[in-house]
């Protein structure tokens, strides 16, 4: 997942590399039925962006999961949700 987002936002000119983006990741699991299973894992990122790039940024946020494999492979069996936090500094 991280890889795609990175993907989306340098197609917008948003540095990604080598520390300008972070992710933090907890899933949940529990035990329906007896058999243990991830059931829902929740994301948070941290970005670095250049001032005035934070609607590039957003738009990244909201769309990248629509072409992410991992995001694609897993939506129908885990619920993933994300949140973001975005610290702009200047070049």
């Amino acid at each position: 997942m991280i890889g795609t987002l990175s993907g989306a936002l340098e197609a917008r000119k948003i540095p990604t590399y080598p520390d300008k983006m972070k992710a933090d990741a907890e899933g949940t699991i529990e035990a329906p039925g007896g058999v243990m299973k991830i059931t829902h894992i929740q994301i948070h990122f941290q970005l670095e962006i250049p001032t005035g790039k934070r609607p590039e940024a957003e738009r990244a946020l909201k769309v990248f999961e629509r072409n992410c494999p991992v995001a694609q492979t897993l939506k129908d069996s885990v619920q993933i949700d994300y949140d973001w936090e975005i610290e702009e500094q200047d070049a």
